[in-house]
């Protein structure tokens, strides 16, 4: 009971922790991470609801955002990911993160290979049977907010004690309903927060059909996987680490908003821009930096840095280079008097991430007056871009972690509608 009693004080120190996450993915990554520390979990996902169309038809799904397994993890060398598959479960008695969410009911099983024959629910082996995986204790548990609305389920696996796997306990259930109550709240103000930000996007794309919130969503996924390779490559503290990819993630989100202030008839042009109508254009940069020119939190500075500068090149020849986002006023100048383009670490880090994360989305997406580009093409020409356009060591870095961005890219696949 004593180690139950330290246990609950630690769940109630991490709700001041879990408030502090601002954006809603890294929450619900920190939470399915909290979670198994609580009950002492090998693996587990976290699933959120999602209301999608099936055959026509509106229904609610469970839709996987995060796995985790430190078996798998270990095996993987030093600052690589996990990738995990991308899926979503009916809510219905089937399955067991299903029938969790069906029934607001915690699911404690001890061993998920001898389910009793009349539970409703049955379990799926085939991840054991792809990997060499023995999954044998689940504990399945929702995030039902005050109002009874259903946010989610979380689903930890193969509870440890000196090495062994062993079922849950009573225990584990008492800490995990406190746990969730607490995760619960902190989910409730992140999604306040996304909704905020993706009605601003919105905005944007009630302007600009490409600015979606699908392609906002995979450009500050990307910018996020790549900063953190970056900061392992760089042993970057985690505290440090953590805090900038939560207001980086946000920041990235609004890296085009400044395209509210430019023309319908160049934003809706299907076809490319000419020169004057590029020059035009490149003052959403500055447009959307002086959205954020009185900041008011970290999220502001970064937000700001990120749309001033994720146009500019690391040879310096990108835009809109050293202007004033507020007065428009040059702050220096090249030998004909134009603004100096910002160049190498001149450029915030920041700026530099989401300029690789962006133009990696923009090529892989159809537009107007272009087809999405194959694969091929698109890896050839980022690898070109790279020492020019690209700062080298992040380029570098991009393709190193391939496989997460690619994972990435399909949590957010682009709806028919807006291609």
């Amino acid at each position: 009971m004593a180690s139950e009693v330290t246990d609950f004080k630690s769940i109630i120190e991490l709700d001041s922790e879990l408030n502090q996450i601002q954006d809603l993915d890294l929450l619900l990554e920190r939470i399915l991470l909290e979670a198994r520390k609580v009950a002492f979990a090998d693996a587990g996902s976290i699933y959120v609801k999602q209301t999608v169309e099936d055959e026509g038809v509106l229904v609610d799904k469970l839709l996987i955002k995060y796995a985790q397994n430190d078996t798998f993890q270990k095996s993987l060398p030093p600052g690589q990911k996990m990738i995990y598959s991308i899926f979503s479960v009916p809510i219905n008695e089937k399955s067991i993160s299903g029938y969790c969410a069906l029934t607001g009911n915690i699911v404690n099983v001890p061993d998920m290979y001898n389910i009793p024959p009349d539970a409703p629910y049955s379990f799926n082996s085939s991840f054991d049977r792809l990997t060499g995986y023995r999954t044998t204790s689940s504990l399945t548990f929702p995030l039902i907010t005050a109002d009874g609305r259903l946010l989610g389920v979380i689903q930890i696996l193969n509870k440890k004690e000196d090495g062994k796997v062993v079922p849950f306990s009573d225990g584990d259930k008492f800490l995990i309903t406190h746990f969730a109550a607490n995760a619960t709240i902190a989910l409730q103000r992140a999604y306040v927060t996304r909704a905020m930000i993706l009605r601003m996007i919105k905005m944007s794309e009630l302007r600009d059909p490409k600015e979606t919130g699908t392609h906002v969503n995979r450009v500050a996924g990307y910018a996020v996987e790549i900063y953190d390779r970056w900061a392992y490559v760089n042993k970057i503290p985690e505290a440090e680490q953590a805090a900038f990819r939560d207001i980086l993630k946000i920041g990235s989100m609004l890296h085009d908003v400044g395209k509210v202030a430019i023309s319908d008839t160049i934003l809706k042009k299907p076809a490319r821009f000419t020169p004057e109508e590029f020059l035009i254009m490149q003052h959403h940069t500055l447009y959307g930096a002086g959205l954020f020119d009185d900041p008011q939190s970290l999220i502001d500075n970064i937000a700001k840095d990120i749309a001033l500068t994720h146009h500019e090149n690391w040879d310096g020849t990108g835009y809109p280079g050293w202007i004033n986002p507020v007065s428009l006023v040059p702050e220096k100048t090249d030998d004909s008097g134009k603004p100096s383009g910002r160049k190498g670490e001149e450029i915030p880090l920041a700026g530099r991430i989401v300029a690789i994360a962006d133009v990696f989305d923009a090529l892989c997406s159809k537009r107007v007056y272009k087809e999405p580009w194959t694969e091929e093409q698109v890896l050839t020409e980022m690898r070109q871009l790279g020492g020019n356009k690209f700062d080298p060591e992040l380029i570098d870095i991009f393709f190193e972690i391939l496989p997460n961005i690619k994972q990435t890219q399909s949590l957010y696949p682009e709806d028919p509608a807006n291609q």
